[in-house]
């Protein structure tokens, strides 16, 4: 019987931890890197091939994960992405061609997202589910460490003087050995990983065949590809209003100065770390999907909103009332996508749920601009509306099988899904 409020285990410490030093590490070089490709003379036209080869490896990556992480060992893919991210650092330090760019982005080691960094994620969360996979308290602390720990990472630049305009008025390959350590540090959290992590079948069975499990969708088939599709469209939305859009949209309507928008998304980052943590606190009290969609659902009024802000002030006040609500469907959405399937089928599921996610992300961008041609705000209205669109379709789809309330009978979709309807601390 699960503890209405579980503590973490020594397990749950050191993915927590590894979330946190990878966190820190992406937060630090993520400001950096499209000031790097910049000044090593790269078009713009082969900066975005860079960026979005960086979005599509995280889908590749995760893809991958899910077909052969249970195989190869969950500790062991853990380790190895982490030695990649260590590669990757020298790579981009040593002023690698842009062919090994593209190729390393492609791997998924390299991220601009200091939170949901593809593979690494993936397998986070497939790990953390033995501890936690109905009341999303551990996913609470996990997305909240992951959060603090990027703000601080992208904060460290400015503090420091390394910014494209700070002290020394260059960025330098060098500071991307900061990776190294990130990457060492994380390959010897994994390696103290215990066996309970490991995939049912390899973690009761012997080193020989029966431990040499792929994890594959079986009975919770159809429930995956819907989440899996639901999750997609709210992504879209989420792609047209990304930092760099909002950085842009910004500065041309407000005219605001770069150091302004630098505290107003640290200050975006401290408020996310705290929604997370306290997402659980809802979803215990009202259970995952109606803390999804009723944090979810007013939050993308809020971005809507800010299209209409008459002043830079305003519109800042928006946002940082958003990011109060829209994070706190992350440590929920990945508790049930966790609870609706059988033990057996978590790697799989997180795998596709996380890959769909990230394969629409790299059209936000030019959807954007495209969208732009309207109006300057256009985005965020658009963006506002096809979140809330998935808000309810669902809602209505989850309504259907009984997830909306913290008690009911499971669905047809997986044999799991009722863990997900039961009270935290109660047997399903």
């Amino acid at each position: 019987m699960r503890s209405p409020h579980p503590g973490l285990t020594g397990d749950a410490r050191l993915l927590v931890a590894g979330q946190g030093v990878r966190a820190a590490g992406y937060g630090f070089t993520a400001v950096l890197l499209g000031a790097l490709l910049a000044a090593r003379g790269y078009s713009s036209l082969q900066a975005a091939a860079v960026l979005t080869a960086l979005i599509a490896g995280t889908a590749l990556a995760s893809l991958a994960v899910g077909a052969f992480g249970d195989r190869f060992g969950r500790r062991r893919s853990y380790a190895a992405f982490f030695f990649g991210i260590a590669v990757a650092g020298v790579l981009v330090a040593a002023g690698a061609p842009l062919w090994v760019l593209l190729v390393v982005a492609l791997t998924g080691t390299l991220s601009t997202d200091v939170v949901d960094n593809g593979p690494a994620t993936t397998l986070e969360q497939v790990m953390l589910a033995a501890e936690d996979a109905g009341t999303a308290t551990v996913y609470g602390r996990y997305n909240m460490i992951g959060a603090a720990a990027g703000a601080l990472g992208s904060l460290a630049v400015t503090l420091t003087g390394l910014g494209p305009h700070g002290a020394t008025g260059g960025v330098h390959g060098w500071l991307f050995l900061v990776l190294v350590p990130v990457g060492i540090t994380g390959a010897v959290l994994a390696a103290r990983l215990s066996p309970a992590v490991e995939a049912p079948a390899a973690s009761t069975g012997s080193p020989g065949p029966a431990g040499r499990v792929r994890s594959r969708l079986g009975p919770s088939r159809a429930v995956v590809r819907r989440l899996a599709g639901l999750f997609a469209v709210d992504a879209a939305g989420g792609g047209l209003v990304t930092t760099g859009f909002l950085s842009y949209y910004l500065t041309d309507r407000y005219h605001v100065s770069v150091a302004a928008l630098g505290w107003l998304f640290f200050a975006v980052s401290v408020v996310q770390a705290v929604s997370v943590a306290l997402a659980p606190l809802l979803a215990r009290r009202f259970g995952l999907v109606a803390t999804m969609v009723g944090t979810h659902l007013p939050s993308n009024v809020l971005l809507a909103a800010v299209a209409f802000a008459p002043t830079f002030g305003v519109a800042a006040l928006l946002l940082l009332a958003r990011t109060t609500l829209s994070q706190m469907d992350v440590p929920t959405r990945q508790a049930l996508v966790m609870t609706v399937v059988t033990p057996a089928e978590r790697t799989a599921a997180a795998a596709v749920t996380n890959a769909s996610r990230y394969t629409v992300r790299p059209a936000g961008p030019l959807a954007a601009g495209l969208v732009q041609q309207l109006a300057l705000g256009a985005p965020l209205v658009v963006a506002g509306a096809v979140k809330s669109g998935y808000d309810l379709a669902l809602w209505c789809w989850a309504h259907r099988l009984g997830l909306t309330t913290r008690a009911g009978p499971p669905g047809p979709g997986s044999a799991a899904i009722a863990t997900v309807t039961a009270s935290p601390g109660e047997p399903p």
